[in-house]
């Protein structure tokens, strides 16, 4: 069954390295207090830091805030995880 994808504007808001929202999310991938991991519009996107914590996530409308101290900002590659079909937690539980 192939899964089909809405455009979604792609929006990454960073206020003092404390705070950050995105949009165009499809997918949290994972995270802990020190990385994020989010399945974006744009590729994988990989947040390092202390104590990040997802203060609102709404998958539906593709938005995510998140906070703490933000070190870094990565993006790669996402193919391989769409061809996966499942989220690494969904993968984990099997």
């Amino acid at each position: 069954m192939e899964e089909k994808m809405t455009a979604r504007p792609h929006k990454l808001t960073m206020v003092n390295r404390s705070s950050c929202t995105i949009t165009g999310l499809q997918d949290v991938v994972s995270f802990d207090e020190n990385q994020i991991v989010l399945d974006t519009d744009m590729g994988l996107l990989t947040m390092k830091g202390k104590d990040l914590h997802v203060s609102r996530l709404t998958l539906e409308k593709g938005e995510v805030d998140v906070d703490g101290t933000i070190d870094s900002l990565v993006y790669s590659s996402n193919e391989a995880y769409r061809r996966s079909g499942a989220s690494l937690l969904s993968r984990l539980f099997k």
